[in-house]
This record gives C-alpha cells, sequence and structure tokens, in this order.
C-alpha cells in the first residue's frame, strides 16, 4: 500500500509523473484542520474561502476543485469573479448545480414552509440557463469543468420510467457545448436505459461512493458507464455509513483515520481507465471517505503512478 505520509518536499515529484489528464480535487476547500497538508497558516472556520481556494490552487496534486456551495444557491457574478481571480489558467472546477433544478420535493430544511410539496422546478432547464450557465459562461469561462446535477435519492414518488423521461427531455434542452454529468443516489436507477440517455446526449454519469450506492468500481464495470468524453468520480462516503455519522468522526479531517484500501483501488482503476481512452478524468474526494481528502489523494497518486508504470 502506498504511505499517505509522503514528505512534502516529494509532493511536486510525485505529482509530475500523474498525466495532465488526470485532475484530482477534494469536495470543497474551506477546511481550516488541512493546515500542514494544504494551507501554510491558520485561517478563519468562515470568511476566507477566496485566500483559501487560492492557496488550494498552489498544491501541486490539486487540478480541480469541488464547488459544492453552489447547490444550496446559484452563484452570483462577485463570487464567481473573486474565484476567477485566485485560479490558475486551465484550472476547472466540477460545480454543483443548484438543488432547486434537481430536487423532486421539497424535503431540506432550508425549505421548511415548502416541506413535502412537489418542486415547480424539477428539472426545469430554462432555470439552468439563465440562473446557473449564463452568469457561469459570463464570469468564469476559464475554469467551467463538468455541470453537476446531484439528484437526492428520490422516495417513491418518481418512477424510474417518468424520470428518465424528464431527464432526456431536460438533457436535449441544453446547449450541447457544455460538459455535464449527473449523480444519482437511487441504486435502482442504475439501468441500461439510463447510461443510454447518458450516452446518446454525451453526459456523463458520476461514479460515487455514497451510503446506498455500489462501489465505484462496481459502477465502472456496469452498462458502458462512460457516456461521455470525460469521467467524473467522487469519493464521498464508504458504502453503508451515514453522512453525519462521518462528520462526527473524522473532523477536523487533518488526518487519515480509516484507510479504505479498496475506495483507493477503485479510484486509480478510474484514473487508469480514463487514461487508456485518452479522456479526462475529474476524480474528487471528500474529507468524509476516509478522514482527510487530500491525505487520500496523496495516496491515490502514488497507486495511480504505480498502476500506470506498471502498465507500460
Amino acid at each position: 500500500m502506498t504511505d499517505t505520509n509522503i514528505p512534502v518536499a516529494n509532493i511536486t515529484e510525485l505529482a509530475a509523473q500523474v498525466p495532465a489528464g488526470i485532475r484530482f480535487g477534494t469536495s470543497t476547500w474551506t477546511y481550516p484542520g488541512w493546515k500542514g497538508t494544504v494551507y501554510s497558516r491558520d485561517y478563519p472556520r468562515t470568511g476566507a474561502s477566496v485566500a483559501m481556494l487560492e492557496e488550494y490552487a498552489r498544491h501541486p496534486l490539486f487540478r480541480t476543485v469541488g464547488i459544492d456551495s453552489f447547490f444550496y444557491a446559484p452563484p452570483t457574478p462577485r463570487t464567481l469573479e473573486q474565484y476567477a481571480a485566485v485560479l490558475p489558467a486551465g484550472f476547472e472546477c466540477v460545480t454543483k448545480v443548484w438543488d432547486r433544478i434537481t430536487i423532486e420535493t421539497f424535503d431540506s430544511p432550508r425549505d421548511r414552509l415548502l416541506r413535502g410539496q412537489a418542486n415547480p422546478d424539477f428539472l426545469n432547464a430554462d432555470l439552468f440557463l439563465a440562473e446557473v450557465l449564463a452568469p457561469m459562461r459570463e464570469h468564469f469561462a476559464g475554469h467551467i469543468g463538468p455541470f453537476m446535477f446531484e439528484f437526492q435519492r428520490m422516495r417513491g414518488k418518481a418512477t424510474f420510467d417518468v424520470f428518465i423521461r424528464r431527464l432526456d427531455d431536460f438533457l436535449a434542452a441544453l446547449p450541447p457545448d457544455a460538459p455535464y454529468a449527473v449523480e444519482l443516489r437511487n441504486s435502482e436507477f442504475l439501468r441500461p436505459e439510463y447510461f443510454a440517455v447518458l450516452r446518446s446526449h454525451r453526459v456523463g454519469h458520476v461514479l460515487n461512493s455514497w451510503t446506498a450506492m455500489p462501489r465505484l468500481g462496481e459502477q465502472l464495470l456496469m452498462h458502458e458507464s462512460v457516456t461521455a468524453p470525460f469521467v467524473v468520480a467522487r469519493a464521498l462516503l464508504r458504502p453503508g455509513r451515514r453522512y453525519a455519522e462521518a462528520v462526527d468522526m473524522f473532523a477536523p479531517y487533518d488526518r487519515v483515520q480509516e484507510p479504505n484500501p479498496e475506495l483507493r483501488a477503485d479510484l486509480a482503476a478510474i484514473a487508469k481507465a480514463a487514461h487508456d481512452l485518452r479522456i479526462p478524468a475529474y476524480l474528487i474526494v471528500n474529507n468524509r471517505a476516509e478522514g482527510s481528502a487530500p491525505e487520500t489523494i496523496r495516496a491515490v497518486a502514488g497507486l495511480v503512478v504505480e498502476l500506470l508504470a506498471g502498465s507500460q
């Protein structure tokens, strides 16, 4: 097993051996506990996202980042301009799309007055174009990676057939010159028809490690799951574990607390598959996967280098 405690002086050397198309990044970046692994100084818990992003983007192993905050509200021009100003050229982000577009029924505490009601903007392409895509193109054009439509677990209120028809219509209404990816939390929806719809629109399936989802490696082998000219994978949780449980277990995310060799091997296999197909891979790691996303990425990067060297 590759050592997670690679000396800081060797990170640049390791990063130089990772092919350019393999883009490692973390699921958001505002964690003061990363001092010493990512950050060189103390940061407050809030109010320093731009300064932290600037330092994050200088880390040799990080070539992307997941912007999760746009899931809760659409991006503002000011925020996009601030982020763009501190990112290097070619640094593409995996951006969550506003959940107003992806939740079928209101169930968040943020929507307590609407809880239980059907969302009239579920899969509203016009809303996405106006509130998400347009400002991103105007203020963040040089840093657009895959737009990620995260669908929370649907609990029987939308059958697969209804969902797949609506998803097909929605994707058909989007401009084809932007990258899109879909993340499901319903494992029973991982059917050939779902992958066929994504493939027809050149939209990616987000390989995701989540409570009730199959392992990343299992998803990779399903129904020709590479459906776009890129791959997105998100190592979020150990399957079977609840998110809140992982938050309590692993904070402040300053070290790996629960190494997961299967997860690491799956991420390395996904990177190799993308490399063999000559398409980019966006590999996003969450702190709740093992305890510290930067340390997990170090370990997986080492595995990728070993795996590619062994295949030559």
